[in-house]
């Protein structure tokens, strides 16, 4: 394409295109004309585009068909290869409703006279690209499969096109002036994706889920690889990596942070304000934070400033409180959480704070500003910090306020419970407080509590365990109790959906039947064994709703005979998102030969172009020394599978789950063959990770161990086979 591929140099680009006649072709803009040119050939020439950065530019060509619906002047479409059509209606609905809200959020219509969106085959390693008029989304995020798609797919659908939808304003109306302030693309798009979710759909109660999305930004923040939000980008393996969980989920929680510092009538002000001033043109973060003072008074740039420039988590540490004249006294502290530097000097930062004593109606909001605060509240009572979870930064409390806190768990929010359980396991897993004060929340927490929160519980046991990978004897300890803290939650949820149940409780139900199959409990191992046999012979053994997840708990857990029955049910399979999943749960097995069979499977061209070097990936959340080596060694064949800018992250990925000290060794020399001394981020994350996890194991784990042996830990009842 003739073009200066940089996004401040936009154009306008009028397209025409020369095509098999019969197929439909497709890009930013309507086609305006067509002309059969005979000998099976078409001429299509589309309008000329608005201006735009040349990351937009869209053009497909395929067997597809196309239904519409309309959101204002606006021509909504969804398109697939042909057949599947049926399968993207949910997505067309939710577009128009998403396009109705953004409307009128921002304040500015839709400019382009359609909006489509793609259906593409396979994964390219992401979900969606916000291409303008013409979004582009992987099979797996936009189509609801009647044989194997989940509550937790509609969810996904939903919240992909919100995300990318929000990118027609923040990121092509407006767009960044260079790749330093991607975040304003990413990170807005992400906060936006997640606020209209949770405002359109609130019988999925979402909300949640942007605490979860907190946790995964402040992982990467809290080591010494990680990068402020805007960044310094001066390669294209640098451009690359930008697109990191710092950028998309921390972006979003410092927005989310500010508009509740600000107000959400104030903040809306301000973007709107933004949208008008800069629409077609380029900004830098500064732009929007003066749209935002001048709309709310507040002193947004200086806030703003200390958590997009500089990188790292702020922690909030709370003194000791007294209470007089019915008000609650207690001291802050501002310091910083680390995952890898222990007695690292604290950055500086001013942080909003909210906080509220227990059983008391009225929040107090404040800006910690040099280090130190005293905070008066009404009431007298435990002191939740940080309530509602709208603050970017960690909260350590006395061992004191911990107790009282728990011991009063069921009076916080559904949000605080889960903020506070983060916290703690996170605090916990540096040393900044007793690893086993998180088991005395899992312990304390109510087998009827919020299903997110058990779903936010079961996925962080299941990541406690890994911690345990090589130690049997204690594994079988930790597992035991893990078992018996989430048997009684399915007990409560059953196995098969009740009538009128909400979309939470039927997430709640796949993961807890795959966690407690990955844990090796023998019952849900032996019923997911008895659905699957029973399939043929009775329908309702293996509904909808739990094909996948029994799949995947027999697939881990298969021996040869079951391995082979399953590749040969991929093979055969006509539908392309069940083949592409069954070809994952392939790579999924526990049994190391049957891992190796996987990966040789890989390497040849039976599971398609895109899903060989995602069972890799797989293989490599059982066996990451394995996956690993073996791409290593096989590097040529796998850099063939992979977009060459993607090279940099995909190898050190596959190894960063290892305990072995060895795997630090074997990043480094890898990047030092093949990776630029500017562009290791992602290596440096990596090793960063598995010297990390080694820590917890060696110095934290014994405290866990000791926990449960204080507390009846003992082995359970495990399938023989494990």
């Amino acid at each position: 394409v003739p073009s200066w591929d940089e996004p401040a140099y936009k154009a306008t680009f009028a397209l025409q295109a020369t095509v098999p006649s019969g197929q439909m072709v497709v890009s930013n803009m309507p086609a305006t004309a067509t002309e059969d040119l005979g000998k099976g050939l078409t001429r299509v020439r589309f309008a000329p585009s608005p201006v735009m950065s040349t990351y937009l530019l869209f053009f497909a060509l395929g067997d597809f068909e196309r239904a519409t619906t309309h959101a204002g002047a606006t021509e909504l479409g969804v398109i697939t290869r042909r057949g599947a059509l049926s399968q993207a209606a949910f997505a067309l609905e939710s577009s128009r409703t998403v396009l109705h809200e953004f409307n009128d959020y921002f304040g500015v219509q839709f400019p382009l006279p359609k909006l489509d969106n793609v259906a593409a085959p396979g994964s390219g390693g992401f979900g969606a690209m916000e291409n303008w008029g013409a979004i582009l989304t992987f099979e797996h995020t936009l189509l609801l499969d009647p044989t194997i798609s989940t509550q937790s797919d509609k969810q996904r659908i939903f919240l992909v096109a919100a995300h990318e939808i929000a990118h027609q304003w923040f990121g092509n109306l407006v767009t960044m002036q260079w790749w330093d302030d991607l975040w304003l693309n990413e990170g807005f798009a992400t906060w936006m994706g997640e606020r209209t979710t949770a405002k359109l759909h609130p019988e999925w109660n979402t909300a949640l889920s942007a605490v979860s999305g907190r946790e995964w930004a402040m992982a990467l923040d809290a080591l010494a690889s990680t990068h402020p939000v805007v960044q310094k980008v001066e390669t294209v393996e640098q451009a690359e990596q930008a697109f990191d969980a710092i950028t998309y989920r921390k972006g979003g929680a410092v927005i989310r942070m500010l508009e509740g510092y600000v107000g959400a009538d104030a903040w809306r002000e301000g973007v709107r304000s933004y949208m008008k001033a800069h629409a077609y043109g380029n900004t830098v973060s500064d732009d929007l934070w003066r749209q935002i003072e001048a709309a709310s008074g507040q002193p947004v740039t200086a806030i703003a400033h200390e958590f997009t420039l500089q990188p790292g988590v702020p922690m909030i540490r709370v003194g000791e409180s007294s209470c007089s004249d019915g008000n609650t006294t207690l001291q802050l502290a501002q310091d910083e959480f680390t995952r890898d530097r222990p007695g690292k000097a604290a950055l500086a930062w001013r942080v909003p704070v909210i906080a509220q004593v227990l059983g008391n109606p009225t929040p107090v909001r404040m800006l910690v500003s040099g280090g130190q605060a005293q905070l008066t509240l009404p009431g007298c009572g435990p002191v939740l910090v940080n309530a509602g979870q709208s603050g970017y930064y960690r909260t350590l409390y006395p061992q004191a306020q911990f107790v009282a806190l728990r011991d009063r768990l069921v009076q916080l929010s559904s949000l605080d419970h889960l903020g506070l359980m983060n916290d703690t396991l996170a605090l916990g897993l540096t040393g900044l407080q007793p690893a086993s004060d998180y088991l005395e929340l899992v312990a304390a927490t109510p087998v009827g509590a919020d299903p997110q929160i058990w779903g936010d519980i079961t996925s962080d046991l299941s990541g406690l365990d890994r911690y345990y990978r090589g130690d049997a004897a204690r594994q079988a300890t930790f597992r035991a109790f893990t078992i018996r803290q989430l048997t009684p939650v399915l007990a409560r949820v059953g196995w098969d959906a009740q009538a009128g149940e909400s979309g939470p409780v039927a997430i709640l139900r796949t993961q807890l039947i795959d966690t407690l199959g990955a844990l090796g409990d023998a019952a849900v191992i032996a019923e997911a064994r008895r659905r699957y046999a029973a399939q043929s012979s009775d329908p309702a053994a293996l509904p909808v709703a739990l094909r996948k997840t029994v799949l995947a708990v027999v697939a881990m857990h298969a021996d040869a005979a079951t391995w082979t029955q399953l590749q040969a049910a991929a093979v055969s399979e006509k539908t392309p998102l069940v083949k592409d999943q069954m070809y994952l749960l392939l790579a999924s097995t526990r049994d190391e030969a049957l891992a190796r069979r996987a990966l040789a499977l890989a390497l040849t061209d039976e599971p398609g172009a895109t899903n060989s070097p995602r069972m890799i990936t797989v293989v490599s959340g059982q066996h990451p020394d394995l996956a690993f080596d073996f791409a290593i060694n096989n590097k040529a064949k796998v850099d063939g599978m992979i977009p060459g800018l993607g090279r940099s992250a995909y190898f050190p990925r596959l190894g960063s789950g290892s305990l072995a000290p060895a795997m630090v060794g074997k990043l480094r020399a890898y990047a030092d063959a093949h990776v630029a001394a500017g562009s290791r981020r992602d290596t440096d994350t990596a090793i960063n990770n598995v010297i990390d996890s080694q820590r917890v194991r060696d110095m934290h784990l014994p405290t866990i161990d000791a926990w449960l042996a204080a507390h009846g830990g003992r082995p359970g009842r495990t399938d023989p086979g494990e």
